[in-house]
């Protein structure tokens, strides 16, 4: 079994760190790297995507709402046009990065309230998602299990990556619970390794309320501003390894599709 192993990565902004980036970089194969808009700034993505080409680690843009303060992670009622022009900004910032490093932009993802409700919402996800196709229709997106953002993707012919969360509770319908809600976010390693070992080895994930769901996909997101994440990344890497998995970046593993 092929599999990505991605985290979030340059979340600081100017003097501040959030992280341990260049330790993660050693150990996953792809990189959701902030914008500016929720966390980043330009020399912090420029070290980020120059960091990730010297250890051949796929970039992809983060994307998420105009809000530093909140990292994101506030919803925000914005016209869905103005929202699209959001997106398209994000992609080319971090596009052209990459392409002055050296480097490719391979992937995007939607990060934080943004992401769970365009997650939620086809009249969300299809402006959004048509905006990643009108800048490069070569991208991987790269989501939760979420019907929204698969059909718009499908109808945009754009691929997709579906990301298991491994740090993350989901519902009956593999949708992430809301942060607010007791361990919708889980702390715990050997709860979150335990998560992932039931996916490597049975293909399923257990819900927030206790349902076995089948679930295919790409790859594991780890959080990098989790305390632990590192620690956490090796361990994960050594469970894909002991179930005879290999680490592999979905821009490879969608080779030729």
């Amino acid at each position: 079994m092929d599999i990505d192993l991605n985290a979030d990565l340059g979340e600081g902004f100017g003097p501040w760190r959030m992280g341990e980036d260049e330790a993660l970089l050693e150990v996953i194969s792809s990189a959701n790297v902030a914008c500016g808009f929720h966390a980043g700034d330009p020399v912090i993505m420029d070290r980020t995507v120059r960091l990730a080409l010297r250890r051949n680690v796929d970039v992809g843009a983060h994307v998420g709402f105009p809000d530093l303060m909140g990292f994101g992670r506030r919803p925000m009622q914005i016209d869905v046009g103005e929202l699209a022009s959001y997106v398209t900004y994000q992609l080319a910032a971090l596009a052209g990065m990459a392409r002055a490093a050296g480097h490719r932009m391979t992937h995007m993802s939607f990060h934080g309230a943004l992401g769970n409700m365009t997650a939620a919402d086809p009249a969300l996800a299809d402006p959004l998602v048509a905006a990643v196709a009108r800048f490069d229709p070569s991208l991987i997106v790269s989501t939760s299990v979420s019907a929204a953002i698969e059909g718009a993707a499908a109808r945009n012919r754009l691929r997709t990556a579906i990301t298991f969360l491994a740090d993350r509770a989901c519902d009956d319908d593999g949708l992430l619970v809301p942060r607010k809600l007791p361990d919708a976010v889980i702390h715990d390693k050997a709860k979150v390794l335990a998560r992932v070992r039931q996916l490597l080895t049975d293909g399923t994930v257990t819900s927030y309320h206790g349902k076995r769901l089948p679930m295919h996909v790409d790859s594991i997101l780890l959080h990098g501003d989790t305390p632990g994440a590192l620690d956490l990344a090796r361990a994960v890497r050594d469970d894909i390894a002991a179930t005879g998995g290999r680490v592999v970046p979905i821009s490879r593993q969608l080779a030729g599709q």
